[in-house]
């Protein structure tokens, strides 16, 4: 004889499924673990897919995806991938960002481009291939954009990116007006100076003056910007929806 599910196992819900880009390292990796952590399975994707499976295997349920936001491609048959290996995620965290400092005069148009398909089209391209399976899911959802304090406040060498991630700000927050009558929100968590691989590559002076000008005087860790992506992750935050939040330690703070 066939051995029955119990009915209770039957009715529980599935485990719900969160999305994470640059899951590899940094503010990704850390916002992948801290969302594993309140119990939800994560599809870590990064370009480097070793990296996102040495996230996902610190993880209690995870899986780490290839994917390279600046190809359509890639984009496409990552949200395949995890949609039918996973599900739909009821959570989408847009965290793949670069950048170099240089004076804006000393770049060029191979780079804006880089900057721009990154940390703009990137986040425009991942959230158009999962949004369509959470409308249709009709389940609600959360949308997460890791912008920055420079897109709200500029920053010196780093006007392209800045121009970026002022570009996601305006995209989150028009994305909030469309989403909401479907039960999904989106937000977006503007980190200051923060200990990542990316911060760290920039020269110790810039650092330490950097940590300076902070009136906490330190730099973020990256789990401080995960708490921040958590909670508008969360299940009983749905009536926030729009909203700019920075993590910073005070770098600019606003009256």
């Amino acid at each position: 004889m066939t051995e029955q599910p119990d009915r209770a196992e039957q009715d529980r819900p599935s485990t719900p499924v969160a999305v994470v880009t640059g899951g590899a390292s940094g503010i990704g990796r850390a916002s992948a673990l801290a969302l594993a952590g309140r119990g939800l399975r994560v599809a870590l994707g990064d370009l480097s897919e070793d990296g996102a499976h040495a996230t996902a295997e610190q993880a209690h349920d995870a899986r780490g995806f290839r994917v390279d936001v600046t190809d359509q491609d890639s984009v496409r048959a990552f949200a395949e991938n995890v949609i039918g290996e996973l599900g739909v995620p009821s959570v989408l965290v847009n965290c793949a960002g670069w950048d170099e400092t240089h004076p804006f005069l000393d770049t060029n148009r191979e780079f804006w481009e880089r900057v721009l398909s990154v940390n703009l089209t990137g986040v425009v391209a991942v959230t158009h291939a999962f949004l369509g399976a959470m409308v249709k899911a009709a389940q609600g959802g959360r949308i997460v954009n890791i912008a920055s304090d420079a897109g709200r406040v500029g920053s010196s060498g780093e006007a392209v990116y800045a121009g970026a991630k002022g570009g996601v700000i305006a995209f989150t927050k028009s994305l909030a007006r469309e989403t909401a009558r479907h039960g999904i929100t989106a937000n977006a968590v503007c980190p200051g100076p923060t200990d990542t691989p990316l911060f760290r590559a920039q020269p110790e002076r810039l650092q330490q003056a950097l940590a300076n000008a902070i009136p906490m005087r330190r730099i973020a860790k990256p789990e401080e910007i995960a708490n921040a992506v958590a909670f508008f992750a969360a299940q009983d935050t749905g009536y926030v929806t729009g909203q700019v939040l920075s993590v910073s330690g005070g770098l600019t703070m606003a009256g």
